[in-house]
């Protein structure tokens, strides 16, 4: 058998560039899933999906559904990961369409939609996996050596939020080794819970038990 191929090493992480926060929101006492349809961000707040206006930061819709951790969105439906399953949502009517179980049972965290296929965040056993959004197949699963918390996708990079103890970062990883090729660490104290892209030059970053949604400059890419 031939030895593992080493990990390149990790270039110095950079500092986070937080460009705005947005927050908190009456009757949302925490921060979980967020995503982008490409007008409004959606970010789970336990019991409601709040569609916020990144403009104006003014929340435009809600939709009462379980949300407790990652959102995503596939172009057309929300999908929202409620304690041991994941939910398809009508973003117009709010209405669960169907439901497929959660590939960490109740430890899922980050979500998003790329390639056809949910990428879930597995907290605690620092996991993202690729699964089937009609069946909840877990089609591979990709290390990481952190806490993952948000998931997202942007022009063919992989990201993931960070967070353990008073740390937490944005991380960049390479999706067949899960080699860590970019980082964008937090100040202390402010923490990640869901993760999204706008598809341009933000990330929106839900800020846990804070209440508060930040937007964090995207940065140009490493060579």
């Amino acid at each position: 058998m031939s030895a593992a191929k080493a990990r390149p090493e990790p270039e110095p992480p950079r500092r986070a560039r937080i460009v705005r926060e947005y927050g908190p929101f009456a009757g949302a006492d925490a921060m979980h899933g967020v995503t982008h349809d490409g007008c409004h961000v959606w970010a789970a707040t336990g019991t409601r999906l709040l569609a916020i206006d990144p403009a104006s930061g003014a929340v435009e819709r809600a939709l009462e559904v379980a949300c407790d951790a990652g959102s995503a969105f596939d172009g057309t439906y929300l999908y929202q990961i409620a304690e041991a399953r994941i939910d398809k949502i009508d973003p117009a009517s709010g209405r669960v369409l169907a439901s497929i179980p959660a590939p960490g049972h109740g430890g899922d965290s980050g979500l998003a939609w790329a390639e056809g296929s949910l990428w879930v965040g597995h907290y605690r056993d620092r996991k993202i996996h690729r699964i089937d959004p009609a069946t909840g197949e877990v089609l591979r699963t990709i290390e990481s050596n952190r806490f993952v918390t948000g998931v997202t996708w942007v022009d063919g990079e992989l990201w993931h939020g960070t967070w353990e103890g008073d740390a937490s970062d944005l991380r960049r990883i390479d999706p067949d080794s899960g080699a860590v090729l970019d980082r964008l660490e937090l100040p202390p104290g402010v923490g990640v819970s869901g993760l999204e892209s706008d598809g341009a030059d933000l990330f929106y970053c839900g800020g846990g038990p804070s209440g508060k949604l930040r937007a964090v400059e995207r940065p140009a890419r490493r060579r």
